[in-house]
């Protein structure tokens, strides 16, 4: 009974994904995100990404990885991945 219990919860438990963990500024995460972002649904959330990754790669330019990891966790948030 426990053991089915254990595995149901298990189950139940959403999985965050992989680079919702271990967000990266580097053009292959950012290029990935962006097609992410390109494919969203709702407009205003869509929009808070994009902006998002609009200052993440300005960051990114800047070298302030920092502020890039920052925006680039903003946008996922938008994306309903965090």
């Amino acid at each position: 009974m426990l053991k089915a219990m254990a595995i149901g919860l298990a189950l139940a438990t959403p999985v965050a994904p992989a680079m919702a963990m271990d967000v990266k500024c580097d053009n292959a995460s950012m290029s990935m995100m962006k097609t992410e972002v390109d494919g969203m649904k709702d407009a205003n959330m869509k929009k808070m990404a994009s902006d998002h990754m609009m200052m993440a790669q300005q960051s990114m330019k800047a070298h302030k990885m920092a502020d890039c990891k920052m925006h680039m966790d903003e946008a996922m948030k938008s994306m309903g991945k965090m």
